[in-house]
């Protein structure tokens, strides 16, 4: 195999993963980020003494980071520490329940009894059902491109569809859900899965059941530092193998020759590439990379994923009620829905995601404090007044928070950060601030997610808006594709 040069246009961590694996297999690399930070959608911001992870906040699958290290033939513990956590999440619900997720099967089981009056053996018979979906379907569709025809030659397909049941492909996570549990709180945390990809569990299909096999059974961890640590730690290693960053360089223009890539504009500047990895969203790659809106176009046939809308908040005491994943339940789950992917407006009662890394270690909140990402699901959309969105959601949080925990809030914010699609897109070219690129509300969206590489010899695409999708894990795993693609 003869050496490339590629160029990765974008530092998220699909494309850092991509860079890594490229130099390994003795390419030359260059990543050019119009940001002055790699890491895409995963940076820190630092106020008053508060460190806050601005993107994801869950870690999960820590064998694709050490993967990474492996086929770098690097020590990953010169690099990078995690720790497991022994609860994945706690549940608040409106009518007092709380509920600790353990990532141990019988303590999970015990408290869905002890709490909701689930029958234990539900939860053991559906994370069993969800290991088995996931090792016998999940793997194939997830580590392999589902655009090439060797793909689906393979004996293990076969195997794999004869562990699919009827709910899993026709049905949706919610109809699912309602067959394998009795409480309506059980089924609204397993519905929960769905925005794992941004998607409305009442449209996507039960196949998405396996996404709790990757937190419930494999685990949930705690990266040293937070999340920050995960594409600093990549990023060093990038740099040990040789992979070049331009940063603060914003790509212009793919530029072709025929059906072929020749390189990129980048600053006014021609950089000449053998290979071009895109970890920018598809739309953005052709109608703004290439000039092609026909291409553009057809991306947006798509449903659109979810967004996120943002709160950091510095909070100057500490609440025991909470963990590092804590999340409080709509009693209108479905109406939310509704709102997110059909009308595209936020509910007036929002299921709330609040993340908070001090309780895992000091330094990220002063003495006595903590810091808060607190989340709420948010239409892809980038066109109202964030200023009035941003008062009118930030009263709802609080008074929400305050009525379930029975704790004040709002006065004990000393520090605030908001993020809302507008920012999302802004920074990271994801169109209208979709955090996974498409959603999964049909049945067919894994096979209508755009490829890894699609007709231009030399071009090929990597990031959550692509195949297999968004997330830290699943990019992990594009770059990994993609890397097994390039000859």
């Amino acid at each position: 195999m003869s050496a490339k040069k590629v160029i990765v246009i974008g530092a998220g961590i699909g494309g850092i993963a991509t860079a890594i694996r490229l130099a390994v297999k003795g390419h030359e690399v260059e990543v050019h980020e119009k940001n002055e930070v790699p890491g895409g959608k995963m940076y820190l911001i630092e106020r008053s003494g508060y460190r806050f992870d601005a993107g994801p906040s869950l870690f999960t699958q820590p064998q694709n980071i050490e993967a990474l290290f492996e086929v770098a033939g690097e020590d990953i513990r010169n690099y990078f520490e995690y720790s497991s956590v022994d609860i994945s999440c706690r549940y608040f619900f409106e009518d007092g329940k709380r509920l600790n997720a353990y990532t141990s099967h019988d303590l999970l089981a015990k408290e869905f009894q002890e709490v909701l009056g689930e029958p234990k053996e539900h939860v053991i018979s559906y994370l069993q059902d969800s290991s088995r979906v996931y090792h016998s379907v999940g793997t194939i569709f997830l580590n392999h491109s589902l655009h090439r025809v060797s793909t689906w030659l393979h004996p293990r397909i076969l195997r794999a569809l004869a562990a699919v049941r009827f709910s899993h492909l026709f049905g949706t996570l919610n109809g699912h859900n309602e067959q394998r549990f009795t409480t309506p709180e059980a089924v609204q945390i397993f519905n929960r899965f769905a925005t794992y990809n941004g998607s409305n569990p009442y449209r996507a299909p039960g196949m998405l059941s396996l996404i709790p096999h990757l937190e419930l059974t494999q685990g949930t961890y705690y990266p040293k530092g937070g999340m920050i640590s995960i594409p600093q730690s990549l990023i060093a290693l990038a740099k040990r193998k040789g992979v070049q960053f331009k940063l603060n360089s914003s790509v212009e223009r793919i530029e072709l020759q025929g059906r072929s890539v020749k390189g990129v504009i980048a600053d006014g500047q021609f950089h000449a590439a053998d290979i071009v990895v895109s970890n920018v969203d598809a739309y953005y790659t052709y109608q703004r990379l290439m000039g092609d809106d026909r291409s553009a176009k057809k991306v947006l046939q798509n449903e659109r994923s979810s967004s996120a809308f943002i709160f950091y908040w510095g909070m100057n005491r500490t609440y025991p009620a909470l963990h590092l994943h804590n999340i409080f339940f709509s009693t209108s789950y479905r109406n939310e829905f509704e709102h997110l992917f059909d009308s595209k407006l936020y509910h007036e009662d929002p299921t709330i995601y609040i993340n908070i890394t001090s309780k895992m270690e000091t330094g990220q909140a002063p003495a006595g404090c903590e810091n808060w990402f607190v989340m709420v699901n948010a239409p892809a959309r980038v066109d109202l007044n964030w200023e009035e969105q941003s008062h009118w959601l930030r009263e709802k949080v609080i008074q929400k928070l305050e009525r379930i925990l029975g704790e004040k809030v709002g006065e004990h914010i000393e520090v605030e950060e908001v993020l809302h699609p507008m920012r999302i897109q802004q920074r990271t070219d994801s169109y209208l601030g979709s955090l996974y690129g498409t959603s999964s509300n049909s049945r067919f969206a894994a096979f209508l997610r755009h490829a890894n590489q699609a007709g231009i010899g030399g071009l090929y695409f990597v990031g959550g808006s692509v195949h297999p999708g968004g997330g830290i894990p699943l990019c992990l795993k594009g770059a990994a594709i993609v890397s097994n693609m390039v000859n």
